[in-house]
């Protein structure tokens, strides 16, 4: 599969509700943030914390273009949480990181605009 990051692209195939439900996309509160200098692209390693349920996740995310590590720390975002664990490099990436390209193809993170409990579910 190959995700298009064109505004202009069309729309992808149509799923039933079913299939979205599968994805599993939970808020958490970013508690640790660093450069990931082995990363292909800009990228920074990220710890998130979703709640009791989930726990504290790592991942990967390619966002060093656009954020300074310590000013992350606290920030809210959303990730992908019921993906298998992706090998980054030397890192392990637990949860994919959501985020919309910007008119430079940089990643921007998608986050909720009030705070949420963390491990609220996406619906």
């Amino acid at each position: 599969m190959h995700l298009d990051h064109d505004p202009d692209a069309p729309a992808s195939e149509t799923i039933d509700f079913d299939a979205f439900l599968r994805v599993d996309i939970r808020v958490g509160t970013i508690v640790g943030a660093e450069a990931y200098p082995g990363a292909r692209k800009p990228s920074l390693k990220l710890v998130i914390d979703f709640g009791a349920g989930i726990g504290r996740r790592k991942s990967c995310a390619q966002v060093a273009s656009l954020y300074d590590p310590p000013a992350l720390v606290g920030r809210q975002v959303a990730a992908v949480v019921n993906f298998p664990p992706r090998q980054i490099g030397k890192a392990l990436s637990e949860v994919l990181t959501l985020g919309f390209a910007d008119g430079e193809g940089r990643v921007v993170l998608f986050a909720p605009d009030v705070p949420v409990p963390n491990g609220s579910r996406l619906f």
